[in-house]
């Protein structure tokens, strides 16, 4: 049998670090065999793209560059990871995959998201999750979250505009897929773990 494949997703400060920890101690507990990667990163290459992606630099990075920096650690991380591991029974958490590209670049970058589609099918074709968990989270917490965590990479010192689209664009995603699920991710954290376990029983009942 197949793995399946669990992402996160969510604004800076949601907690997905909290909600990977949860849903591998949900599998944990069902004796199911899992693996943890993170985009961008996961592989040699694709962690490589990530801190170019991530620090600053003395010009400005396109939005188009930025997106195809994304695609290619993807598609990276896919073929070499994610694909043999579901392939060979073991189930996937993914911090961020596809639709983070979608909602930052494609909502918070103002890309639109028919070259986002055209790109997906370039690079993953059909390829896609079987669950998704939204976070969602006011920004202004989530970057109030965020800052105590120390030193604010590049996309993360963005406007507060720029995620008042992103988060905007997460939830017409969410509200057209019905594989995305929105878990409130403002509410305490024991809510917050029961909303996602909950959802995981639904989709995988005992």
């Amino acid at each position: 049998m197949s793995g399946r494949f669990i992402v996160i997703e969510g604004l800076e400060g949601a907690g997905k670090s909290t909600a990977v920890a949860t849903v591998a101690q949900w599998l944990e507990k069902r004796g199911i065999a899992y693996t943890q990667v993170r985009e961008p990163g996961g592989t040699p290459f694709a962690e490589a793209l990530r801190d170019l992606v991530k620090q600053d630099w003395q010009e400005t990075i396109t939005a188009e560059a930025e997106l195809l920096l994304m695609y290619a650690a993807r598609v990276q991380l896919v073929a070499n990871i994610i694909r043999p591991a579901l392939a060979s029974g073991v189930w996937v958490i993914g911090d961020r995959h596809d639709l983070s590209s979608r909602a930052y670049q494609g909502g918070g970058r103002q890309l639109g998201d028919e070259k986002l589609q055209t790109l997906k099918s370039l690079t993953l074709g059909t390829f896609g999750p079987d669950l998704t968990l939204y976070l969602d989270i006011d920004p202004d917490i989530g970057l109030q979250r965020a800052r105590t965590r120390g030193t604010l990479d590049r996309i993360e010192k963005e406007a507060f505009d720029f995620f008042e689209r992103t988060r905007r664009r997460y939830l017409e995603l969410a509200a057209a897929d019905d594989t995305v699920h929105v878990i409130e991710a403002g509410r305490p954290l024991a809510d917050v773990q029961a909303q996602i376990i909950a959802t995981l029983e639904r989709a995988w009942p005992a």
